[in-house]
């Protein structure tokens, strides 16, 4: 056991070093998630950074979609002694004003993406209900989540282009807790669990206000988790809208969502996702077998990049969709985070 600078603040939650968290899992993770983009369907940038404390590793990665690319810079080191160091190879995050401004950098580098952003929330920061899933006997996730939209100001270099941003929009969220990292675990029981997940989360930006909403099923379309709430720019008080329900419209033959209607108690919101990016090519979120969040990569730090041509590269192109969203209720549009996989069994396969 060893201090850290996080020790001289008086936020210690356990009787232990603020470097070590409570839990002994493996699977405890600390991680940012942005995304950025115009509301059309020119770019969209997502950008992520993780710390692993029980398996000593820290790795962020940014994803630039623009008309046929799927960029991603990629980078991992050992944790260390200061979790306050959030600097992993050329990126950084730096925070401003907690819950309020943060600048999010990557910089300059060979593989033909870097950016300065400063990110202001246009809501709150706001907490969402607690993500618990226990598979047979093991608890797979168990996780606190804070969201936020917001604008973005600064600059995007992709290739030779330098994107100016003013005022584009986003979503963030920052999570913690438990949830599947690493290299992979031994199945043992998990085995016969069906793999499905099939989910929405649908962070949508209006004028004055923002929608939360969450939706998580299991094979049988029992909700696992869910939050439908609208929070006003000005800081009113949160209002629930009711249980969502989710309709989705698919290509033929396939899970990918052209259209889609969230039902609410009062009102219905008609979403179409204009710039789809699939976030687990290349990122870390499991396709690739050596390049996982949270995955040793070796004492020295490392950065990559890859690079993908669509529709060359299409099938490559699975697992969880986050896609630039236009959303409209009630005369009044907005765009956001379109989020959705429908993986494995469900009713509405059937």
């Amino acid at each position: 056991m060893s201090l850290s600078p996080l020790d001289d603040f008086p936020i210690h939650q356990a009787p232990q070093v603020m470097r070590h968290v409570a839990t002994s899992d493996r699977n405890f993770y600390d991680r940012y998630y942005f995304n950025c983009h115009p509301g059309s369907d020119e770019l969209m940038l997502i950008v992520g950074l993780g710390q692993y404390p029980n398996l000593g590793v820290t790795d962020a990665f940014a994803c630039a979609r623009r008309t046929n690319l799927h960029r991603v810079v990629r980078a991992s080191r050992e944790l260390g002694p200061d979790r306050m160091d959030t600097t992993v190879g050329p990126f950084r995050i730096e925070v401003i004003e907690g819950l309020k401004r943060l600048r999010v950098i990557l910089e300059p580098n060979e593989h033909g993406l870097a950016f300065d952003l400063t990110w202001t929330g246009t809501i709150p920061a706001t907490l969402e209900p607690r993500h618990f899933v226990r598979w047979q006997e093991r608890v797979v996730f168990d996780s606190v989540r804070l969201a936020q939209t917001g604008r973005w100001s600064g600059t995007i270099m992709v290739g030779d282009d330098e994107i100016p941003v003013d005022g584009w929009q986003g979503t963030r969220d920052r999570s913690w807790g438990i949830r599947p990292v690493g290299e992979p675990e031994p199945p043992g029981i998990q085995v016969k669990n069906p793999g499905t997940f099939y989910w929405l989360y649908a962070p949508m930006q209006f004028d004055d206000h923002a929608i939360l909403c969450i939706i998580q099923e299991d094979d049988k379309g029992r909700r696992v988790l869910e939050e439908a709430v609208r929070v006003w720019s000005d800081g009113r008080e949160e209002e629930y809208l009711g249980r969502p329900g989710y309709h989705p419209v698919y290509a033929p033959g396939t899970r990918d969502v052209v259209e889609a209607t969230i039902t609410f108690d009062k009102i219905e919101v008609r979403c179409t996702p204009i710039l789809p990016v699939h976030l687990m090519v290349g990122t870390g979120y499991g396709l690739e077998p050596d390049w996982k969040h949270g995955m040793y990569q070796g004492s020295e730090p490392v950065v990559q990049g890859v690079t993908y041509t669509l529709p060359e590269d299409a099938g490559r192109m699975w697992g969880m969709v986050d896609a630039v969203g236009r959303f409209e209720y009630d005369g009044q549009v907005g765009h956001g985070l379109f989020e959705y996989w429908a993986l494995g069994p469900h009713p509405s396969f059937t």
